[in-house]
């Protein structure tokens, strides 16, 4: 069901929320590189449900399962496949949906499209479960990245009204992931973090819930990354960050602000930094051309509040073709912002790595 991402690394997802495992196929990965799982088990649990009021109650562990692909904790050349297994599924939570689709979830699309015979089971393969073994994959090509002096960080720029620090695109410097990585949320000022607390809390109580937007940048790329046209490095990021279940739109750098400037003002002056090239500004987002040049690569993507909601909505019984009204059971996130995160960063990475191929 799933297409293949992926021009040298080769990416496949597998799976549905509550069948009894998903997992990912990751080809062309090269040979030799030991993985850290214990990194990697890290990098997941960011990801992983159930770990306080902000998210769905829904426990499970995500632990990595490499079935082959590698040989004493090194890949070994063939194609590596990970499973994560479902421990803690519910599914009678979700009969009702299979006849009364959810609003502005891909109940309705899914049902037209598959017959009628989807797993409507947690949202059976359009599910953010399938986010886990996308994490993965992307946790493992993050460490590879690291080796060649690349890193990826993101942070959670907004939630409903509640407003981060945006990164400083042309003086992006580690220090500001240091900051990210070591706030209790993902954000450059706590201050911030508190506020979205409040937010997502406030959806909750009233059987709500609320979106929001990831900023998400990427040190140490060199110049020279990617293709014009059709595979752009823009091209390929939104591809892969659209693969993320909640995500409706994308910009890069200055994105849609670049249409209240004038072009003396939006153009990124060049200018030589102790013999390297430097723009002093970075309206681009690190990427013209489709190519990289040097700058950090700096995009934001915006996550829809999760369709799922205590709330009544307006339905329609598909059976009967007659109105309903539906109130969501299950256990849900009230904002999946939080977890998205090293979503983002997964995603990112694998689009990078593969042009960096």
């Amino acid at each position: 069901m799933s297409s293949v991402y992926g021009k040298k690394i080769k990416i496949s997802i597998f799976g549905q929320s509550h069948s009894p495992a998903i997992g990912v196929s990751i080809d062309t990965l090269p040979a030799g590189f030991k993985i850290d799982m214990d990194e990697l088990r890290s990098f997941m649990f960011r990801r992983s449900p159930g770990k306080d009021d902000l998210s769905t109650s829904r426990t499970e562990d995500d632990e990595p399962e490499i079935i082959c692909g590698t040989a004493d904790g090194v890949t070994c050349g063939s194609p590596l496949a990970i499973v994560i297994r479902n421990k803690n599924a519910r599914s009678s939570d979700y009969s009702e949906l299979r006849d009364t689709p959810r609003p502005s979830h891909a109940d309705y699309a899914a049902h037209v499209k598959f017959s009628g015979f989807q797993d409507v089971s947690g949202g059976g393969h359009f599910s953010g479960r399938l986010t886990a073994p996308l994490c993965a994959a992307g946790g493992i090509i993050l460490q590879i990245l690291k080796g060649k002096g690349v890193d990826i960080c993101a942070h959670i720029l907004q939630i409903g009204g509640a407003k981060d620090d945006p990164f400083d695109m042309a003086g992006l410097t580690i220090n500001d992931f240091k900051t990210v990585r070591e706030n209790p949320l993902p954000v450059l000022r706590c201050e911030a973090g508190e506020e979205m607390k409040k937010q997502i809390l406030n959806a909750k109580e009233k059987g709500d819930s609320v979106g929001g937007i990831i900023e998400c940048a990427a040190a140490g790329l060199p110049a020279g990354i990617g293709d014009p046209i059709f595979d752009g490095m823009e091209n390929r990021i939104a591809q892969i960050i659209f693969g993320i279940p909640g995500v409706k739109g994308i910009e890069f750098g200055s994105g849609f602000a670049v249409v209240e400037r004038f072009g003396s003002e939006n153009n990124d002056p060049i200018f030589l930094d102790d013999g390297k090239i430097k723009t002093r500004t970075n309206n681009n987002g690190g990427i013209t051309g489709g190519i990289t040049n040097g700058m950090p690569l700096v995009f934001r993507a915006a996550f829809k509040p999760t369709p799922s909601i205590g709330m009544e909505q307006e339905s329609v019984n598909l059976s009967r073709l007659e109105k309903a009204v539906l109130q969501v059971k299950g256990r849900h996130d009230p904002c999946i912002v939080i977890r998205a995160v090293p979503c983002v960063e997964a995603a990112a990475a694998i689009a990078l790595y593969d042009a960096y191929l």
